[in-house]
């Protein structure tokens, strides 16, 4: 930025100066007396416009969502120091276990305050440096551009995540006169070792069952799936995707079996166990895709790993070759380097190959023959079959943790890369509508549909204010059972039914979106549930469906967790 004439203006006029050279389109916030020279700043901006929210935590999942959807860091103010600013800590850790390049911004005690046990005060750095990439707190305001300049760096900068700054109320009120600084978020990513790549192709070439598993690192980036399926091809492998990442791959590429693991599907799961050799792009093989057990990757397999961040290669797996490099990039260069070898794919199995792809196709044939499509109150396989039938494909969605939603997670088709939003390894419930709204922002022309229980939107039902306010226009579908479902299929399968603290009374959700002036819909049969989703893609307001689901359709995902109640 370089500003004509030097102006004489507040830190917080500084920090609104340099969010508008970074391009930040919105900025979400909920006002607080620590940052008022902040907000003054943003009043009647022309390029950043100010999303208030209703809560620090919900307002800090639509960051996320925003981030993750665009790819461009979303910012968020807690205005006020202490409780405003602990109340972002849920949804910052949450951005942190999802890579998600948040940054928010919180007010704090005035520097000549700290550590006198001051109004509301709390150290606010040693609260989010375990959940942040970094934590700043600005204690002059000389500093402000260098560290926003880090922040921003470290926030898109393999591997993503959230940074947290502090700003004390006396360096947002002080005036200096500012004239520019100079701007740097470019970062390097170390180019792959020749020697290893060679390693690497003779073997690859060398076992006849290879499958490529696909994470983030692929899904973030722009060439990432079709490099992937470029080299599958070449190869003639399967493809499947970790835990949570199914839109890196088109559900319609004849090689991509679906996401893997517990919370993936049979025929993904099976390929893995069954593969002599795992060609691991762009993923940590994290808890979510093999709760780091045997039971998920076959002990037997030999282990390529491929990953952007050194921590990660090797950590829960032995490998047998790894490579510290952006996986995209490692993917073009193979396949460039296989396309020049004869007979490349002669020792693959191309039986096995092939089975996997009659497996999957049979599994896509029996997720619609199979879904419960009478029960009533309805059963989660029928709304996701009506889901599957009726949304465009350049839809996204947003999911919940729990076990409804859970079951939801490869049971949809997903056309685009960043089309699926999930809380990954924080298993966050609340999550989805307001996440759903940052990615509606980010992809204002796509219908975004976020599923989630009933326990989970009531966390987050005052938010339906800031969708209806902007004209954020999501579907949010309520899939209603009264409990928190995942618990109570605990307590059902492993506490001899013993119910404490599972069963829920709700208040009509449906009526309560009318009330705050969005569309509301109680649906208690498919065939209105098709009518009124059909409707709900047409209106332009936002839309929640509230769906009487079966109580009986919970289910125990984590059964490695209750071993000792055998």
């Amino acid at each position: 930025m370089s500003l004509k004439k030097a102006q004489f203006i507040s830190g917080g006029k500084i920090i609104v100066k340099i969010l508008e050279d970074h391009k930040v389109k919105y900025v979400f916030g909920l006002i607080g007396s620590a940052t008022m020279e902040l907000f003054d700043s943003l009043y009647n901006n022309k390029k950043i416009k100010f999303i208030d929210v209703k809560d620090e935590r919900t307002g800090t999942h639509i960051a996320d969502g925003y981030a993750r959807a665009s790819g461009k860091p979303g910012v968020i103010i807690a205005g006020q120091n202490g409780p405003g600013v602990t109340n972002l800590v849920t949804g910052i850790a949450q951005s942190y276990k999802a890579f998600s390049p948040v940054i928010s911004l919180g007010g704090d005690t005035s520097s000549d305050h700290k550590g006198k046990d001051s109004f509301q005060e709390i150290d606010q750095d040693n609260l989010f440096i375990p959940i942040t990439k970094k934590t700043f707190r600005i204690n002059n305001i000389l500093k402000i551009p260098q560290i926003f300049n880090d922040a921003f760096k470290l926030a898109l900068s393999p591997r993503c995540g959230p940074i947290h700054i502090n700003l004390p109320r006396n360096i947002l009120s002080e005036k200096i006169f500012f004239k520019k600084y100079k701007k740097n978020i470019r970062y390097e990513i170390n180019p792959p070792s020749r020697k290893k790549i060679k390693k690497i192709i003779k073997i690859l070439i060398k076992y006849p069952k290879t499958i490529i598993i696909a994470g983030a690192g692929i899904k973030h980036s722009k060439k990432g799936r079709n490099e992937v399926c470029k080299l599958a091809k070449i190869l003639n492998v399967p493809i499947v995707t970790s835990a949570g990442h199914g839109d890196i791959i088109n559900y319609k590429e004849k090689l991509y079996l679906g996401q893997m693991g517990p919370r993936g599907n049979k025929v993904a799961t099976k390929a893995v166990k069954d593969a002599n050799l795992i060609l691991a792009l762009g993923t940590r093989l994290g808890f979510n895709s093999t709760f780091y057990s045997n039971k998920n990757i076959n002990k037997k397999s030999k282990i390529i790993q491929i990953d952007i961040e050194k921590i990660a290669l090797g950590r829960y797996f032995p490998v047998e070759l790894s490579l510290c490099t952006d996986a995209t990039t490692f993917t073009e260069i193979i396949s460039k380097e296989l396309l020049k070898i004869k007979d490349k794919d002669k020792n693959k199995d191309n039986k096995w190959t092939n089975n996997f792809i009659l497996e999957r196709k049979k599994f896509l044939f029996d997720r619609d023959a199979n879904a419960n499509m009478n029960s009533k109150p309805i059963f989660p396989s029928g709304i996701f079959k009506v889901l599957r039938e009726i949304l465009p494909s350049n839809s996204a969605i947003t999911l919940d943790a729990g076990t409804l939603c859970l079951q939801a997670t490869d049971m949809l088709n997903y056309s685009n890369s960043r089309s699926l939003f999930t809380p990954l390894d924080f298993g966050l419930v609340g999550f989805s509508f307001a996440c759903g709204l940052g990615v509606k922002l980010a992809k204002p022309n796509s219908p975004v549909i976020s599923l989630m229980g009933d326990g989970g939107f009531g966390m987050t039902v005052s938010e339906i204010t800031t969708a209806v306010k902007y004209k954020i226009n999501t579907i949010t579908i309520i899939m209603n059972n009264n409990s928190w479902g995942a618990e109570k299929a605990y307590q059902r399968d492993y506490y001899n039914k013993r119910f404490i603290g599972t069963n829920l009374k709700n208040p009509p959700f449906h009526r309560i979106a009318r009330l705050y002036g969005a569309i509301g819909f109680k649906v208690n049969k498919l065939s209105d549930l098709r009518i009124k989703l059909k409707k709900a893609l047409k209106i332009k307001k936002p839309v929640i469906i509230n769906v009487d689901v079966d109580p009986n359709s919970i289910y125990s995902f984590r059964k490695d967790s209750f071993e000792h109640k055998k």
